[in-house]
């Protein structure tokens, strides 16, 4: 019997308590492939040290789906020809959006390395934070986090848990100083620790 508020993804790789924006930044894995990674990361358009209103806005579903207005931000026009998108999104008020299929490979590790294995997209899942470097999360998140990761690891058998700092060292900081992993319950945290033990 599942627990309240327990998610559930199906075997589409849908999460039905999720808001469903389809991106087209995605593609198919590799025969064979089921992913057995989730990657966290974090994220805020437009970028910079965030102020009172740096979380409003659609500006990272608009990225994710092709339609951000290059000219709303003087920032946003290196973003033009990005094509990038993640399984989730998780906003600072708890919502979860959900951009691809979990069986679907999203683009959101990029050039990337876990214990000799590239291309990470090829058997991860990504899941975006709305926030910072610069700021902590909100409580909120870390329970809808903790939510998503028991779907995630009851439909797919996860071993590894780590953030995109962890598979790009050379290129990215997220989730970054203020994700504090030590909210995540001991059975999430046992990937992180495995996921090490095996590197070893």
């Amino acid at each position: 019997m599942a627990t309240k508020n327990a998610l559930e993804i199906n075997a589409q790789g849908v999460c039905s308590a999720a808001r469903q924006v389809p991106s087209p930044n995605c593609d198919a894995r590799p025969d064979g492939i089921v992913p057995d990674m989730v990657v966290i990361h974090n994220i805020h358009l437009p970028p910079g040290e965030p102020g009172t209103t740096a979380f409003a806005g659609d500006a990272i579903e608009r990225l994710f789906t092709n339609c951000l207005d290059v000219n709303a931000h003087e920032c946003f026009a290196e973003l033009s020809n990005l094509r990038v998108s993640a399984h989730f999104l998780l906003r600072r008020d708890g919502e979860i959006i959900q951009f691809v299929s979990c069986n679907q490979r999203a683009w959101h590790a990029g050039v990337s390395n876990w214990q000799g294995r590239e291309r990470c997209n090829d058997f991860s899942i990504g899941i975006e934070l709305e926030g910072s470097d610069f700021v902590p999360f909100e409580p909120i998140q870390y329970e809808r986090l903790n939510l998503l990761l028991n779907a995630i690891q009851a439909r797919y058998s996860i071993a590894h848990l780590v953030g995109h700092s962890e598979i790009a060292p050379t290129r990215k900081t997220d989730p970054g100083p203020f994700f504090d992993w030590g909210k995540l319950p001991k059975s999430i945290l046992e990937l992180r620790q495995a996921g090490y033990r095996s590197e070893s």
